[in-house]
């Protein structure tokens, strides 16, 4: 693909175009939902900024090309034909994160107590990609209301939780503390 020219003046209007050249909404479930996508994307390119751990970093890369695809699977209705093959996501896209939250959550050991958002940089802001992926969760949930997203919902329920998982395994290993919970702590 080739940009030439970043804008088109197409979108003054409130409306853009889905990938198959169907005209929507700039405030359309469909939009909404691969632009929670593409936001938390950009979140995860924030935390790759932070010396993340090898291990964490390597998985971060590979997601963000999945959000990619999944960027455009959304953006793409599945009855359309866009004259071109669309990457989407499928079970095993879901499944292959299973071991690595597995792995992750093991080395670090169960969960205690609720824990904050904070710690090292890096944690920190994988947990606001985490909070992203959610929204961008319930954004493909009202969507698939209406629309066949494939494994779209699937996806970014798992995908939260891995980034839970690396937000922890991440403060292990720059050797920080989790934030804990004190409920009642400031009456």
């Amino acid at each position: 693909m080739r940009l030439t020219r970043l804008y088109t003046r197409d979108g003054d209007d409130g409306e853009t175009r889905l990938a198959d050249g169907t005209r929507v909404a700039k405030d359309s479930p469909r939009v909404v939902a691969y632009g929670a996508v593409d936001e938390l994307n950009s979140v995860l390119g924030v935390a790759l900024t932070h010396d993340l751990d090898a291990r964490v970093a390597g998985a971060v890369q590979r997601i963000q090309n999945e959000l990619f695809d999944l960027g455009g699977d959304l953006a793409t209705p599945r009855e359309s034909d866009p004259g071109f093959e669309v990457p989407r996501l499928d079970d095993a896209s879901v499944t292959h994160l299973e071991p690595l939250i597995d792995e992750l959550n093991s080395a670090t050991g169960p969960l205690e107590n609720f824990i904050l958002p904070g710690g090292a940089p890096g944690a920190a802001t994988l947990q606001v990609a985490r909070t992203v992926c959610r929204r961008a969760e319930r954004h493909a949930v009202t969507l698939a209301r209406e629309a066949d997203t494939g494994v779209a919902v699937a996806y970014l329920n798992r995908l939260s939780d891995l980034l839970f998982a690396m937000a922890r395994y991440e403060n292990q290993c720059k050797g920080e503390s989790e934030p804990l919970w004190e409920p009642g702590a400031n009456r």
